[in-house]
């Protein structure tokens, strides 16, 4: 399938009245998801039709088409409740000792903060906070932060705030020289950035399931290297153990985990109620293919920021944004009651630090921006 993508308004529930660019926020559920999880809920209601199968055929389903978006293997990928479980997952496994540092962006999103900031504390480890350079280009500063002493970057695939972009592929070569390791939180990119972790080679990566992913809050993914399958998993569940299907004899114990990541796997991993509808978003995003979203919402996201330019709004250049943020910064500063102004009209974006972070999706065409526009007009 190699058409252009188009509006899909219709798969969501979405009023007329209401233009939502808040996608980096949380995203809305398609209809399909919804069923799903109707579905879900419905099966829970008479647990007499849950069999053994329910508590793991889905959760390999989900696994596996998570792995088709990043073009890992399914033993590659656990599940997991958020993006902060998986980032504590990676400090547990990475060796760092007392001297060392751990590279990380000024004002990254803090579920990829605070278990750097626990391990620095008990282990006696610096961290190096790379400031926000002032022309918005984040990769030399972070190449420059590397050194001998790195044990690890911990980073985003773009910067929340503002979309600013990194280069990761020139930082993975960075770290490989001096022989560190790289983790990314990709969540505010995966599912609408095509990614593929055979390039990146990151040591872990973890994506919320709640933004680009269209997945329902509470599901999230864990990728990690078969370099670190045999580490430490934060809980230990009857479920991740290699007798865990066998419902029987589960109450025999054992050492043995089920194969590859699936150690790191979170408690009650099946989720009833919600797998179903992370399946039902997966399946949707890989039939419309990552290539194909990155293009749609770009064209929206270009047009923003080129609007934007003729209002005298400042945003980053096109090489240095991700295709589907923008981020608009005003010339005297963020003005007073704008976001409230916005949603008083339904529409709905964020403010970011100094930007109006805007980041339309699949469910947004020129008439949301058109909306968007007639009232920052009356704000320059």
């Amino acid at each position: 399938m190699n058409d252009e993508l188009v509006c899909q308004h219709h798969r969501f529930d979405i009023p007329d009245d209401v233009t939502y660019l808040n996608s980096a926020y949380i995203s809305p559920l398609m209809d399909a998801v919804q069923r799903a999880i109707h579905g879900g809920m419905a099966l829970e209601a008479q647990p007499w039709k849950i069999t053994s199968d329910e508590f793991f055929a889905p959760v390999e389903k989900t696994r596996s088409l998570f792995a088709q978006l990043i073009n890992a293997t399914s033993s590659d990928v656990a599940i997991v409740p958020a993006a902060s479980y998986g980032i504590a997952t990676a400090a547990l496994n990475l060796p760092i000792t007392a001297g060392q540092e751990i590279v990380l962006l000024q004002d990254q999103y803090p579920s990829n903060v605070y278990s750097w900031r626990e391990l620095a504390k008990s282990q006696n480890v610096q961290l190096r906070i790379v400031e926000r350079p002032n022309d918005g280009d984040w990769t030399p500063v972070v190449l420059a932060a590397i050194n001998n002493k790195t044990a690890v970057a911990t980073l985003p695939n773009c910067h929340w705030m503002d979309g600013a972009l990194l280069d990761l592929i020139a930082i993975r070569d960075r770290l490989n020289e001096v022989g560190a390791a790289l983790v990314l939180d990709v969540s505010q990119s995966l599912g609408a950035l095509p990614l593929d972790v055979q390039t990146l080679q990151p040591d872990f990566l973890v994506s919320s399931g709640y933004k680009w992913l269209l997945c329902p809050y509470t599901v999230s993914f864990l990728y990690a290297h078969p370099k670190w399958h045999d580490g430490i998993s934060l809980e230990q569940s009857p479920h991740n153990r290699v007798n865990g299907p066998d419902f029987p004899r589960m109450h025999i114990p054992t050492d043995e985990y089920a194969s590859g990541a699936r150690r790191f796997d979170m408690g009650e991993r099946a989720h009833f109620t919600l797998l179903p509808g992370a399946i039902a978003a997966l399946e949707q995003l890989l039939e419309w293919q990552p290539e194909r979203i990155a293009q749609y919402i770009g064209a929206l996201s270009c047009d923003i920021t080129q609007r934007a330019n003729e209002l005298g709004l400042q945003t980053l250049p096109d090489e240095l944004r991700t295709n589907h943020f923008a981020g608009l910064r005003f010339a005297n500063g963020f003005p007073d009651g704008l976001v409230a102004a916005l949603r008083g009209q339904n529409i709905y974006v964020s403010q970011r630090g100094q930007s109006l972070r805007v980041t339309p999706n699949v469910y947004n065409d020129v008439n949301d921006i058109d909306r968007l526009f007639s009232v920052l007009k009356n704000y320059c």
